[in-house]
């Protein structure tokens, strides 16, 4: 683990080379899994607020579930999620092509709304656990993610650096450089 200010930082987002192949893998993160993507509480509301912008975006069974559950939903831990349709696919995923993509994030890139996506959804497939006082930092390995360790590996981009933006715009550019500083110094030893 390496510590930065309040985070404990999984050494994998260095060691594994990771790069998203949406024609390989067709966006499968946004319909596959057992619950919606993580919600922090903040986001809740911003999606609320949004929600008339992002509608025109989203796939008519989503904006059904929406309409009749809400914005977000409980995992079996009992923490803030993303509904679903049929207990699969995120309710603001839509497709085009056969690849999903979300239709918050669309709603944003249309300059729509200022809030690209649940934060959650921009570091996959790193997830964040809350510790008493930490923040854990942690990749997490699924299946349907092997063509972008693939296609990471080709083109020699570790995990971080992949998740650049995500990063610091979660944790900031001061604490990205930390990172980076602590996996120049690991590639030294």
């Amino acid at each position: 683990m390496i510590i930065i200010d309040d985070t404990l930082v999984s050494e994998d987002l260095g060691k594994i080379y990771f790069s998203c192949n949406l024609s390989q893998c067709h966006g499968d993160c946004c319909v596959e899994g057992d619950a919606g993507a993580p919600l922090e509480e903040s986001e809740i509301s911003i999606i609320e607020d949004y929600l008339d912008e992002i509608k025109p975006y989203m796939a008519q069974k989503g904006i059904e579930v929406v309409e009749k559950y809400g914005v977000f939903d409980y995992d079996a831990e009992g923490e803030y999620v993303t509904p679903l349709v049929n207990d699969r696919e995120c309710a603001f995923v839509y497709f085009e092509n056969g690849i999903s993509y979300c239709a918050i994030e669309k709603a944003w890139i249309e300059g729509k709304i200022k809030f690209q996506k649940p934060i959650s959804c921009h570091l996959y497939p790193v997830r964040l656990n809350q510790l008493k006082e930490h923040t854990a930092v942690n990749y997490d390995q699924w299946d349907i993610c092997k063509v972008a360790l693939i296609k990471g590996s080709q083109d020699k981009i570790p995990l971080y650096q992949y998740l650049k933006t995500p990063l610091i715009r979660k944790f900031g550019q001061r604490w990205f450089q930390k990172l980076c500083e602590a996996f120049e110094q690991k590639q030294d030893k």
